[in-house]
């Protein structure tokens, strides 16, 4: 469904990303795993059209895509609610009017464990709240293609667990197609239907990985210790080269 092909992106002399080719499927969910300086969160960035320095191709079921696309939403490692706003004001925000439904926005605040809370402000939530709205908002244009960069990592552990229950539900629901950059192994295993490992400073990928357990899938499930070691072998052999 999803085509990238990035030949080469740099920022100044520094080659980040390319030559690399990935592919996602309808439905899939993918990780991205790399060192420091892999150029995760930029291939995010241009995904989401945000990023439009770089030479390669994106495609969506063969069209072409350039620039921000509504059929593609991004979430960031931060909220980045506008405090200003209420939650479901931050919802509604920069919809076309004739999109500004209140019911869709009661609806995801259900679905996204927030219902009751659209008339918070961001600073009257938790972290895991404000993770929430966050992913409410990037549902509102229903998107087919959801990018998350690192949307968990500054919650606690029980708040990060009920957060990937919540996102594979949400994915299932929507049938949506989900690439996340992690750090967390654990995570990449326990969400994913692939796991891409980015190297350093450019390149094809490292590796990619299918993790074969069926969902649900327990998280101390022993059968995907063989891969955690082999992904966690592979990444510090990049961190080695970087």
């Amino acid at each position: 469904m999803l085509d990238i092909r990035i030949d080469s992106k740099s920022y100044g002399d520094q080659k980040v990303l390319g030559p690399l080719h990935l592919q996602l499927k309808q439905g899939e969910v993918v990780s991205l795993l790399g060192a420091s300086g892999s150029g995760k969160s930029t291939l995010l960035s241009i995904v989401a059209g945000l990023d439009r320095d770089w030479r390669g191709s994106l495609q969506l079921d063969g069209a072409p895509l350039q620039g921000v696309h509504p059929a593609i939403s991004l979430v960031f490692q931060e909220p980045r609610l506008f405090p200003w706003l209420t939650v479901a004001e931050n919802l509604r925000f920069g919809l076309p009017s004739a999109d500004d439904c209140g019911c869709e926005v009661d609806l995801l605040l259900e679905e996204t464990g927030l219902h009751g809370l659209g008339q918070r402000l961001p600073k009257q939530l938790s972290g895991g709240q404000a993770q929430r709205a966050a992913i409410a908002r990037g549902l509102m244009r229903r998107p087919r293609v959801l990018l998350l960069d690192e949307p968990f990592s500054a919650v606690d552990a029980f708040t990060r667990m009920k957060l990937q229950d919540l996102l594979l539900r949400i994915a299932a629901h929507h049938q949506l197609t989900i690439l996340q950059v992690t750090h967390d192994i654990d995570e990449a295993l326990y969400l994913s239907d692939r796991i891409l490992v980015l190297p350093a400073g450019g390149g094809p990928l490292s590796g990619e990985f299918s993790v074969p357990a069926a969902r649900p899938r327990s998280r101390s499930d022993a059968g995907l210790l063989p891969l955690k070691h082999q992904i966690l072998d592979l990444l510090h052999l990049a961190e080695q080269t970087a």
